[in-house]
């Protein structure tokens, strides 16, 4: 999260009285946020804004596939966000992970919210939407805007309504039968089978 000062402490970084920042945060000067017992504290970002410091902010391609066995699509992923990234004229970082799109903790997933949260991000690039997460996708979008960052998708092709709702299915039984047999498990692959086998039957 952004650190906050408290006026103490931006008064002397800013070398202005806290009087004076506080008639700047009522003429819109400088944004100020409140804590639960109505005291102002200033963001960091604000007390940079101020003082004329500009930090450049990363672009970051995000890729993902569900297993190890998808390697070489993740390198497609890979290859198209910086393909795109190349044609903008754009430096960019890439991330990556293997694991369900429904699973919350993916390593680099959580490394990149860390980072939008510390405004270290301008734009976060993704080849398809449900690479970034498999359900929420609105939700996380309206959550990076909050803190500036924008989410470029390349493909927004859309699906059917039956074809999204088998992928759905699919992924939510694939993330279940993976935590009770194990991704590589004999099980798990019976499992996957039997239910695509069943769905494309329907």
């Amino acid at each position: 999260m952004e650190r906050l000062y408290t006026m103490k402490e931006a008064s002397k970084l800013l070398c202005v009285h806290i009087r004076t920042i506080q008639k700047w945060d009522k003429k819109g000067k400088i944004r100020c946020v409140r804590t639960v017992g109505g005291k102002r504290r200033v963001p960091e970002s604000e007390i940079k804004r101020i003082l004329g410091i500009h930090e450049k902010r990363k672009i970051i391609g995000y890729a993902r596939v569900l297993s190890h066995t998808q390697k070489d699509y993740l390198e497609r992923q890979i290859e198209l966000i910086k393909n795109y990234a190349k044609e903008k004229g754009w430096e960019i970082e890439i991330l990556k992970d293997i694991g369900s799109g429904l699973k919350e903790n993916r390593r680099n997933f959580q490394k990149l919210l860390r980072m939008v949260m510390n405004r270290e991000i301008s734009k976060v690039v993704v080849a398809y939407p449900d690479r970034l997460t498999k359900f929420g996708f609105k939700i996380l979008e309206e959550f990076f805007k909050s803190y500036g960052t924008e989410i470029v998708v390349i493909n927004k092709e859309e699906k059917s309504p039956r074809g999204e709702l088998i992928e759905d299915l699919i992924t939510i039984i694939s993330h279940f039968a993976g935590k009770l047999y194990g991704m590589m498990s004999h099980k798990y692959k019976k499992v996957i089978e039997g239910a695509k086998k069943l769905i494309q039957d329907c």
